[in-house]
């Protein structure tokens, strides 16, 4: 999560930048998550990336949430990130988004 807003209607709305085990095609636009941190999170071990040129926002909890595999509803939250990883994703994320080098696609209607 990159960031949370509440409304004016006490509903919240998160923005996400997805993680994927894909190459990005380009690697200023990602950022690979560490093996601790991955460990941390309970990732599996194959190199992951954040793709910071996307992201996704959605209504909090909605129907955009999905459980790991068949464990209860607070699995749709792996963890917090270290916070100077953090503030790099952070950091990386509004300078593309500064260049219109950023996607976001509304998931929740």
């Amino acid at each position: 999560m990159v960031l949370a807003s509440r409304h004016h209607d006490d509903e919240t709305q998160v923005l996400v930048v997805p993680v994927t085990h894909s190459p990005p095609e380009n690697f200023a636009d990602a950022l690979e998550l560490p093996p601790a941190v991955k460990q941390h999170l309970g990732l599996d071990s194959n190199r992951s990336c954040v793709v910071l040129s996307e992201s996704n926002l959605f209504d909090w909890p909605g129907p955009d949430l999905r459980r790991v595999g068949d464990r209860d509803n607070s699995s749709v939250a792996y963890g917090f990130l270290p916070p100077r990883l953090f503030a790099e994703l952070r950091r990386r994320c509004l300078a593309l988004e500064a260049v219109a080098r950023s996607l976001r696609v509304q998931r929740t209607e």
